[in-house]
């Protein structure tokens, strides 16, 4: 069964790192996380949960907003255990997103018409013994219970994201309010093989149907199999490739788009 592990496109860029500190952590990201969702992913003893407790819905406070950031730095980044000062950086990453997800969520990111981010959430008490740092990192409370966020997407309306190939449909005036993108998708990688994120993908077409949203768009890696099985599954189809010198320049692994036709739901 192939890992479900929807790490599939970075993180939404946010503010420049000032630093050599944070340009190492950066690089450090980009030669590790790869190969961390390729490798290490196959060789997690994941943990089955009860899919009755699994809540999937769209964030409504900045609690959720932070729970779904940390949970998005602990996905895509990776740390060498002797580096210094790597929690200190992690809060620091963690402010990074979440500020920016503040903005995008809020309607004060030029270029995005509307975003909104879609968090799946289990029970505390289903998490607390598989992993303490889960728990304490993306833990909410919600109606009176601890929940904690194991999976995390963004539902971008717009015309395009930046540093990503653009989608083709729909053309003309309705590319404006019509066409949108999934970006900063990732499951808790103790949790791989649940279903996750396919389920995070059902809810969020569902959503952007009801938004009006005729065609929906994701960039995956394009050594990342599982994500691209994924997608397929759920309905997604290739659309184009990423000129390799585009992610040259970037410093990235190359990208294709694919494309689901929410028209005929």
């Amino acid at each position: 069964m192939a890992v479900q592990q929807l790490c599939s496109s970075a993180l939404l860029p946010t503010l420049s790192f000032s630093t050599n500190q944070h340009t190492v952590f950066q690089s450090q990201r980009r030669r590790y996380s790869q190969r961390r969702l390729l490798i290490r992913a196959s060789q997690l003893q994941t943990l089955k949960i009860d899919k009755s407790t699994l809540n999937i819905s769209e964030a409504v406070s900045e609690a959720e907003l932070w729970a779904a950031s940390a949970l998005r730095v602990r996905s895509f980044y990776d740390f060498k255990p002797s580096s210094f000062g790597i929690e200190d950086h992690k809060k620091y990453l963690a402010e990074r997103e979440f500020d920016a997800l503040k903005e995008r969520v809020a309607g004060k990111r030029l270029g995005f018409k509307r975003v909104s981010c879609i968090n799946a959430t289990l029970p505390l008490s289903q998490i607390s013994s598989i992993s303490e740092d889960l728990s304490t990192a993306c833990k909410i409370l919600v109606c009176g219970e601890d929940r904690v966020v194991v999976g995390s997407l963004d539902l971008n309306q717009c015309i395009r994201l930046p540093d990503e190939i653009t989608g083709m449909k729909p053309e003309g005036v309705k590319a404006d309010f019509a066409r949108a993108y999934l970006s900063n998708v990732c499951v808790a990688e103790e949790l791989y093989r649940n279903g996750l994120g396919y389920s995070l993908v059902t809810e969020s077409k569902r959503i952007a149907g009801d938004w009006g949203i005729s065609d929906l768009y994701v960039h995956v890696a394009f050594d990342n199999e599982a994500a691209k099985n994924l997608y397929i599954k759920s309905g997604f189809v290739h659309e184009n490739d990423e000129p390799a010198w585009q992610a040259r320049f970037l410093d990235r692994p190359r990208r294709i788009l694919m494309w689901s036709d929410l028209s005929k739901y």
